[in-house]
């Protein structure tokens, strides 16, 4: 049974709207899932204390059949196609995908916690939320 998965997308490397585009397109290739709605793209400071190029970052709403995990070692593949190369925490990256909500549910493993931690400390991920809801037709 599909459950509704939330996805950030950020970039601040190279060509942004295009990382963000291929990410989308990736998503929809998933198996056992669909996107159904994404929010507008904007950009932001980043995050932490690297001076680096501002983001820009998007969320979007799956509908899918992949267990929590499954889905993270999805977003991990298709960043890994797009050029990302995992080092520096909070460094600069070509793409980003974060498991931000998953249904209701709560979840602590040592890769994956639900609903994101960051959600309280990232006011984007909240408007996008928010938008997401609103065109959805759902309670934010």
């Amino acid at each position: 049974m599909a459950e509704r998965a939330y996805v950030a997308l950020g970039s601040n490397l190279g060509d942004r709207a295009a990382h963000l585009d291929r990410a989308r397109v990736a998503l929809t290739l998933l198996p056992s899932t669909r996107l159904i709605a994404a929010s507008s793209v904007e950009e932001t400071a980043p995050l932490g204390a690297m001076a680096q190029a501002p983001y820009l970052n998007q969320m979007v709403a799956l509908d899918t059949s992949l267990a929590p995990e499954s889905l993270l070692a999805a977003l991990h593949a298709i960043e890994r196609a797009l050029g990302r190369v995992r080092g520096v925490r909070w460094g600069a990256r070509t793409i980003d995908l974060d498991v931000v909500r998953y249904g209701s549910r709560e979840l602590r493993t040592p890769s994956l916690t639900l609903p994101h931690p960051g959600i309280a400390s990232r006011e984007f991920w909240r408007r996008e939320l928010a938008e997401l809801a609103l065109a959805l037709g759902e309670a934010a």
